[in-house]
């Protein structure tokens, strides 16, 4: 005899035993019922009385006389089974949330229904269900742990389905009344959140731990069914993540290999297992940004690699992954791979997926400096507001993941199997005005060309077009015009910049040039042509565009201050013709100078703080012009 035999046979042992002490010891039975190996010695009477199913079988048989009837896949087994004797036999027991789903099964198996006998078991059953089990978030989980070796049977009966809506309703009415529980008035009178309590974990997402004890498919129906109720996204996260960290790292044989020597554990129904558990997550994940932290997407990234899970799923993770890259580190792209052994150490065609995900993103979180116009102007000269960039990335996200990009290009490059082709096109994915120092691509560049002595001129070459070398620093420069790792052309382009960076030094030192402009023109115009709308490589097109409509708005508004100004003067120049022929010419030149003067045509009459050119110019003009009235005023006297 084997354990599992022996087992077996001890179960029949004690249940034999434990029906003896509650069944009529004075009657002798007439009907034997045998239930998943273990035999009932029952009586026809208080089972034929309260069982359709039952009653229809002796009935089939009279005149046979039956006395053993074996009832097959019965639900809950022979413990239930025990159960539904002793309700028919008269005897009280306690209807539990570890019993009610088993109870309403067998109760319909046996059809123990209000058609044979009055308050039946099926409907003590389903009344404790409806008014005890379903008031409860707690109860309706462990409900459905045990309906989990129901199925299909408690999804026929609603059993699963009842419990699941009222988890998914229990857990957002709670969400709204913690919610509540953090609004406070102010000293106004208006109601607000408490900022402190709004930045602490949310009281009504107790039921996160709860919910990781479900399996999968039912999880999935959990969070289904919250999703459509309105549960916050950052709740469905945090469920989705306590899941992941229970089912993954706690019981997955790819994180403990073998946790328990004496267990035989099936290595590919386990493998099928973690790996619908990853794809449902993964379909399961908020639409919402930063919802779940971005390292917990990368690790399900991991995993999706050595599980070879589907191709959908992977790409919608990546395109995830790409919509938040910004606030990822370099340990989150670090992907090993897993396919091919001679291939590279890490997944670069995967980064390289993600940064152009990143690169094509939707910014709709972009402010909008022009939102009082409709993006032309009135005389056309303005630009439509539909040329303006929508699909790229903010600036500040754009830095944050060029310095990514570079240390990790630095990381990968010692790699001997990694090709020039997959180094490269990693480094260019990312637009030209990502990068306003290009120290870390350099670095990166000289540590594979240190790494990969082999490569062809023309390799190097083409790997050097890379870096502009206008934008590496003092000391990037320095260390690359020595580095004989460089092509020879390369190096030349290194000595010109720092060549004419340190011409441009000795000027700024000396303050002057070989210009003829007045020294306090230059430094307007270098200002000017800084901050116009020249487009500048260390700046978007989205943020070139909003600085062009700026100064677009600003000489339109300079010109129609210009336009009343030429009005008052033809107006005193009608008066100054009159002034002419009544006085000489050196009244008429006093009362010119003095009329210049409040008008301040070139001068004070600009708005204030303005630093455009044409300003500057007009008040230059001014100063000129009224030098040369007082030399012909000294002139005429």
């Amino acid at each position: 005899m084997d354990s599992k035999q022996q087992q077996l046979y001890l179960a029949n042992k004690s249940s034999r035993q434990r029906f003896s002490e509650w069944i009529f010891r004075d009657v002798p039975s007439d009907i034997t019922i045998e239930v998943a190996g273990s035999t009932f010695a029952l009586h026809k009477f208080p089972i034929v009385s309260r069982s359709g199913r039952i009653r229809k079988l002796v009935s089939e048989h009279r005149d046979a006389d039956i006395s053993r009837v074996e009832l097959l896949n019965s639900p809950g087994g022979p413990e239930t089974f025990e159960l539904a004797a002793k309700f028919c036999y008269g005897i009280n027991f306690e209807i539990t949330p570890s019993n009610v789903a088993q109870l309403i099964c067998v109760s319909d198996y046996l059809e123990m229904t209000e058609d044979y006998s009055h308050d039946n078991l099926a409907s003590r059953a389903e009344e404790y269900l409806d008014s005890v089990v379903t008031k409860s978030l707690e109860l309706c989980v462990q409900v459905l742990q045990h309906c989990e070796n129901l199925l299909p049977l408690a999804d026929e009966l609603k059993i699963a389905s009842r419990c699941v809506d009222a988890v998914a309703s229990k857990a957002c009415v709670e969400q709204i009344a913690s919610s509540f529980s953090r609004l406070e008035y102010s000293s106004s009178g208006r109601l607000h959140m408490n900022k402190q309590a709004a930045g602490s974990k949310c009281e009504g997402d107790w039921w996160i731990q709860d919910l990781s004890a479900l399996r999968i498919d039912l999880f999935h129906r959990v969070i289904t069914a919250m999703k459509c109720r309105g549960v916050r996204p950052e709740s469905i996260g945090a469920s989705l993540v306590s899941y992941a960290q229970r089912e993954l790292t706690k019981k997955s044989s790819l994180w403990n290999p073998n946790p328990n020597p004496t267990k035989v554990v099936d290595p590919v129904s386990t493998t099928a297992h973690e790996r619908a558990v990853v794809e449902t997550i993964i379909s399961l994940l908020p639409l919402e940004k930063l919802a779940v932290p971005i390292s917990f997407l990368f690790g399900l990234l991991r995993s999706a690699a050595m599980l070879d899970c589907s191709v959908g799923c992977r790409v919608d993770l990546e395109r995830r992954i790409g919509s938040q890259l910004d606030d990822a580190t370099l340990d989150d792209l670090l992907i090993p791979s897993f396919r091919h052994s001679g291939d590279t150490l890490f997944d670069v065609d995967a980064v390289h997926r993600i940064l152009v995900n990143f690169s094509q993103q939707d910014d709709s979180e972009g402010d909008d400096d022009d939102g009082d116009g409709d993006g032309m102007d009135d005389d056309g000269s303005g630009f439509d507001q539909s040329d303006s960039p929508q699909h790229s990335p903010s600036q500040t996200a754009l830095f944050k993941v060029s310095k990514l990009v570079d240390n990790y290009l630095a990381e990968i490059a010692p790699d001997a199997n990694l090709k020039l082709s997959k180094f490269m096109i990693v480094a260019e994915t990312l637009p030209a005005h990502a990068r306003t120092v290009h120290d870390a691509l350099y670095r990166a560049i000289d540590i594979y060309l240190k790494a990969h002595q082999g490569l062809s001129d023309m390799d190097r070459k083409r790997l050097c077009k890379l870096i502009d070398f206008q934008k590496l620093s003092q000391e990037a420069g320095a260390h690359a015009a020595q580095n004989e790792r460089l092509p020879l052309q390369a190096i030349v382009q290194v000595l010109y910049f720092e060549q004419v960076r340190l011409r441009n030094a000795l000027c700024c030192s000396y303050g002057g040039g070989g210009d003829h402009e007045p020294d306090h023109v230059r430094p307007m115009q270098q200002s000017w042509r800084a901050s116009s709308g020249a487009f500048s490589a260390a700046m978007s097109p989205r943020d070139n565009y909003a600085s062009l409509r700026r100064e677009n708005r600003e000489l339109k508004l300079e010109l129609a201050r210009m336009r009343m100004r030429l009005n008052d003067l033809e107006k005193d120049h009608v008066c100054m013709k009159r002034d002419m022929h009544r006085s000489g010419s050196r009244k008429f030149m006093n009362s010119f100078s003095k009329k210049l003067g409040k008008l301040g045509f070139f001068g004070n009459g600009s708005s204030r703080g303005s630093t455009s050119p044409s300003k500057q110019s007009q008040r230059t003009d001014s100063r000129a012009m009224d030098r040369t009235c007082a030399r012909t005023c000294a002139s005429t006297d």
